[in-house]
């Protein structure tokens, strides 16, 4: 079940939403949000109009109904609210309007709205609804949403309040509301699906262990996933084969360890060893339990699953090192040299966390590995060691032909030792080609005091102000002079 569409990133709606603000403002008349865009297109549309108003930039004229409805001055939304096209979700954004005369005639079209045209209406401005009622005078048109989706689903067939089971039966031609609670749960806005989602598992009747398992494992928001989870497990039915394969295979790892847990419940304890390596700690956590419960011994199944000769999985020797017996050390050590990049990773993250010692001269090496991961890890397992550590073979490793992954590795061991090795290798990336890199040299030139005493011993005076030159384009005109001063540096 794809839930990527529009509505689906607030950021890039919000920005629709202020470029079809801007595109009206110029006179396009096809510059009004179409049906089905998101509730941050239709508020950032509304806010920006509103802004630019309040800047003194000129409306066009005629001005179309969706400019008006946006208009700074409360008289011009409150005529617009007497157009027949008005568009329905700028009169929900006038229901929480700061003038009480444009918010009680919104609040009244609404209502006759959703008289007229429930289904669509609900459809439409449900996900909006949610962003207003957040407001401070958003809880009206909250409460109208969901009173009106209660009665609905009152009057519809029981079939809508819970999506109906295999056991269920044929069921007739879907009704008014359960095409609304359907689009609801389909909806690419996600608090729109949790807010259906909390409506349906709260209404009369029973939940389908089946379909609420069907929709855990199609979900791809952890917190909307969890509600059709825990109604999953607590409906008849929630230990049938079906609903355990379901979740054990979701997507989510929350989804995935409720379905492992409840295999001891449906007498599968014994598949619990084929989720040991599974990609997430939550769920080998899980999977350990399960094996113990059933009398087995998870690092025995480690050790065989990391000695397979067809190669190990990295979750594997991730789980093997969980386990945090001492005897696996060396096997780790062994794992370091592993031909795939993943498992050398794996294994020097779990002797990282058994603080096993491992020679500076090894992990300097995989400074250089060709997997990123790899490389990440070895500065990581350095850092303890970084002011042991030739900063010069280090500060070789920064140059702009160097692998981005390297690069990032050495950098990040240079900034942990801290002193002019730090801010010389900030100084050297504040133009970097990589944005993130650039940007965290910047930060740290700029967290830098540039007091002399702070680099004693390290640099003299003539090197400080030698950096800070290259870096002057990082600071304010005031903040330059002051770290100049620090330095005895006169311009």
């Amino acid at each position: 079940m794809n839930r990527r569409g529009p509505g689906t990133e607030p950021g890039t709606d919000a920005a629709t939403g202020r470029a079809l603000a801007d595109g009206l403002m110029d006179g396009s008349a096809t510059s009004v949000p179409p049906p089905g865009a998101g509730p941050d297109v239709w508020l950032a549309f509304a806010e920006q109009i509103r802004s630019t108003g309040h800047g003194g930039r000129r409306f066009p004229v005629p001005a179309p109904p969706a400019l008006r409805l946006c208009h700074p001055r409360g008289w011009v939304r409150e005529a617009a609210l007497a157009e027949p096209d008005a568009p329905v979700e700028l009169v929900a954004v006038l229901t929480t309007d700061w003038a009480a005369p444009v918010r009680d005639r919104a609040r009244a079209l609404v209502e006759r709205t959703l008289h007229a045209r429930p289904e669509s209406t609900l459809r439409a401005v449900t996900p909006l609804a949610l962003r207003l009622g957040r407001r401070d005078r958003g809880g009206w048109i909250l409460d109208l949403f969901e009173g009106t989706l209660r009665r609905q689903a009152e009057a519809a067939a029981p079939s809508w309040w819970h999506l109906p089971g295999p056991s269920a039966g044929p069921a007739g031609p879907a009704g008014p509301a359960d095409a609304v609670l359907t689009g609801l749960l389909d909806s690419p806005d996600r608090r729109a699906r949790q807010f259906a989602v909390r409506l349906a598992l709260t209404g009369p009747g029973r939940a389908d262990a089946l379909a609420c398992a069907r929709r855990a494992a199609a979900e791809p928001d952890p917190a909307t996933a969890a509600l059709w989870t825990d109604a999953a497990m607590a409906a008849p039915g929630s230990g049938d084969d079906a609903v355990i394969d379901l979740l054990t295979g979701a997507r989510i790892p929350a989804v995935r360890a409720a379905g492992v847990t409840a295999l001891r419940r449906a007498g599968r304890a014994a598949e619990g060893a084929g989720h040991l390596a599974d990609r997430s700690g939550f769920v080998r956590a899980c999977a350990r339990w399960l094996v113990a419960q059933d009398g087995g011994d998870a690092h025995a199944h480690y050790r065989w699953l990391v000695c397979d000769p067809a190669g190990p999985s990295p979750y594997a020797v991730t789980g093997l090192a969980e386990c945090g017996r001492g005897e696996d050390t060396e096997l780790l050590r062994g794992l370091v040299a592993h031909p795939a990049g993943p498992v050398r990773a794996a294994a020097l993250a779990g002797l990282r966390r058994r603080e096993a010692v491992v020679a500076d001269s090894v992990l300097l090496a995989l400074l250089d590995d060709p997997a990123p991961s790899v490389a990440r890890e070895a500065s990581l397992a350095l850092l303890p060691a970084v002011r042991r550590l030739d900063p010069a073979y280090l500060a070789e490793r920064l140059g702009v032909r160097g692998p981005l992954h390297v690069r990032r590795a050495a950098f990040r061991l240079l900034r942990a030792r801290g002193g002019i090795h730090a801010l010389r290798a900030s100084v050297a990336l504040i133009d970097d080609w990589h944005p993130r890199t650039r940007e965290t040299a910047r930060a740290a030139v700029r967290a830098c005091a540039w007091h002399p005493a702070q680099f004693a011993g390290e640099a003299d005076t003539a090197e400080l102000a030698a950096l800070l030159e290259r870096s002057a384009k990082l600071f304010h005109d005031h903040d330059l002079g002051l770290r100049r001063n620090r330095l005895g540096v006169r311009r």
